[in-house]
């Protein structure tokens, strides 16, 4: 038989759901429909994104269809578990920013009963593995791949290809500066490159 005390342990159970994909893939918009799913389910919610993506706005998560959500900008995952204590829900955009203590970090919250959305760049411009989303993934209860739709045929998108020169992995940027490109189409550019 439940008692409340028992319904409301059940009902904390953490747990990390990590959004992946290429930029243009719908990463964003997915992580804030979620995040405002839960907050109209009047869960305590907190939502962070690293400082240094001042792109569409400073304070505000913001998709590229101008969507948005008001945000904590943090410049390390060490201020996640620092910021979230008596939430219910913690969401994290653009995590491949983030250093390698951001799994440490979302464990730590999944452990003790916060329920941790994760979106981020899976792959770097050069299709690499970027930052601590291996990881992330590696550690998540669930994980969603979300694809772009190549620029080039209409295929589902691998990579977001850099259009401006740079070899630097982190380059800020949206329609200008990167293009949602197909596995083919991405080996014919990278030819083409050579």
């Amino acid at each position: 038989m439940f008692s409340e005390d028992n319904l409301q342990e059940s009902a904390r159970r953490g747990r990390i759901e990590v959004i992946c994909g290429s930029m243009f893939s719908g990463k964003t918009e997915e992580l804030i429909r979620r995040l405002k799913r839960a907050k109209f389910a009047r869960q305590r919610v907190e939502i962070f994104k690293p400082s240094i993506d001042v792109r569409y706005s400073e304070g505000d998560v913001v998709s590229h269809d101008s969507n948005s959500i008001p945000s904590t900008p943090i410049d390390s995952s060490a201020s996640l578990v620092l910021l979230s204590s008596d939430i219910d829900v913690v969401g994290i955009d653009e995590a491949q920013f983030f250093d390698k203590g951001i799994v440490e970090a979302c464990n730590l919250l999944a452990n003790s009963g916060v329920r941790v959305i994760v979106a981020g760049l899976d792959m770097d411009f050069m299709g690499r593995p970027f930052g601590p989303m291996p990881d992330l993934c590696a550690i998540a209860d669930e994980v969603t791949k979300v694809h772009a739709i190549c620029v080039r045929c209409g295929a589902l998108a691998y990579v977001s290809h850099r259009t401006v020169e740079g070899d630097r992995q982190v380059l800020l940027g949206e329609k200008l500066e990167y293009e949602p490109l197909c596995r083919e189409c991405y080996k014919k550019v990278m030819h083409k490159e050579e």
